[in-house]
């Protein structure tokens, strides 16, 4: 149906591979591009071997949009799906106006140099898209991105209103390693250890780093201790659903990980800064993420599942209503299925979910977009398809207190 361009080949962008391969009556030609050309051609070898389907690769720097436009030229995909480092959203979102190409990607735009992430830059282009005849598509991984299909499809079919909005995210895998990220070290690490933000009574309340925090029982794991953070969807979301009083994003840690992380930070490895080494600038963190183990190594001997989705207290038919929409994912199964783990393949079939949504014109219109402002039940059904089976439960009881 459509040839597509997939930019990054870490962990996600294997996963986003393997899974348009799996589906290539839709992604009817796939090339698989990075900085580092032989990460492809070691994926798309073992997508030919499991799948039997070829994937073309190339060499190119996201952050050059001339090299961009001029690989968009040369393959002349219909869809760019950038699944790239968050600095590099912007060029390649020029490169798709300047080339005239569809974009869409996982995770919102962040300079290189301030750890702060907000859509107010990639949102600015969305007359310029819509002039263009062209769509961006923003943040279609997990969290961002299914989080906020949930929400959408529990506006559309259970609420009335909804007032309440808790997004619970657990990892109860284990890797085996005595420190390592799911996801690029960078973007975790900064994430992270930044001020926790919440929405309430119409305003963005400011919290210190994972001071926030208490059990939650997740389906099929158990406890867990969660703490708030700021996610980038919760921008998005108190957006689109007004009637929100309070949005607040939850995230499982272990204490052996809190203890590293406390470390890092003591010493100065996460910082984003340069200091002076031998002579030369570097910096701290990126220096940290040449020594973890790559969240795309992960895979092989990863146990336990993950458990992501959205509790709801609302309005409906004038009755106050409960409403929790999850999905749990096995490290073991993914990686048998794709090579990859449960972290990298949460965000990776969404974004191809997303992508073949745009493909077959079911979620094609120009401009730029959140998921939550297209129309949740063929994403969900694609979910319950592609591996990521979704489960809901209406009027129980949900692990958070509520003003009477």
């Amino acid at each position: 149906m459509a040839n597509v361009l997939i930019i990054g080949a870490g962990g996600v962008g294997s996963v986003v591979a393997h899974k348009c391969a799996m589906n290539s009556h839709v992604f009817t030609t796939i090339m698989l591009a990075s900085r580092t050309k032989a990460k492809c051609d070691r994926i798309a070898a073992e997508i030919q071997e499991m799948h039997g389907v070829a994937i073309q690769t190339a060499q190119v720097d996201a952050d050059v949009v001339a090299d961009m436009v001029a690989l968009i030229r040369s393959f002349q995909p219909v869809l760019v799906i950038n699944v790239a480092l968050p600095y590099q959203d912007l060029p390649i979102m020029d490169a798709c106006l300047e080339a005239g190409v569809h974009y869409m990607d996982t995770a919102n735009y962040e300079p290189k140099d301030v750890a702060k992430f907000e859509y107010s830059w990639q949102w600015a282009y969305k007359e310029r898209f819509e002039q263009a005849g062209l769509m961006a598509l923003l943040g279609c991984g997990f969290d961002p991105g299914a989080t906020q299909v949930f929400t959408a499809y529990a506006n559309k079919h259970h609420f009335d209103r909804m007032d309440y909005l808790d997004i619970v995210d657990c990892n109860a895998g284990n890797h085996g390693k005595a420190f390592a990220t799911n996801f690029n070290p960078e973007i975790n690490i900064r994430e992270i250890t930044q001020p926790g933000r919440y929405w309430e009574n119409g305003e963005w309340i400011e919290i210190p780093a994972m001071s926030i925090h208490k059990p939650i029982d997740y389906p099929g794991i158990g406890p867990r201790e969660s703490y708030v953070l700021y996610h980038e969807e919760l921008e998005s979301l108190v957006k689109n659903f007004p009637t929100l009083k309070r949005a607040r994003f939850w995230m499982t840690f272990g204490q052996a990980y809190l203890t590293h992380l406390e470390v890092l930070q003591n010493v100065g490895m996460t910082r984003i800064d340069a200091v002076k080494f031998q002579g030369m600038d570097i910096i701290p963190l990126e220096f940290l993420k040449a020594v973890l183990p790559a969240p795309d190594s992960l895979g092989e001997n990863y146990t336990g599942q993950t458990s992501i989705g959205c509790q709801i207290k609302g309005v409906k038919d004038g009755d106050e209503r409960t409403y929790f929409i999850w999905n749990n994912c096995d490290h073991a199964e993914t990686y048998r299925e794709v090579r990859g783990q449960a972290v990298s393949y949460t965000t990776g079939v969404p974004a191809m979910i997303g992508a073949m949504l745009m493909l077959t014109g079911v979620w094609m219109k120009p401009g730029v977009w959140n998921c939550e402002e297209l129309d949740p039940d063929p994403f969900i059904e694609q979910m319950n398809k592609q591996g990521l089976p979704v489960n809901e439960r209406i009027n129980i009881p949900l692990p958070h207190e509520y003003p009477a």
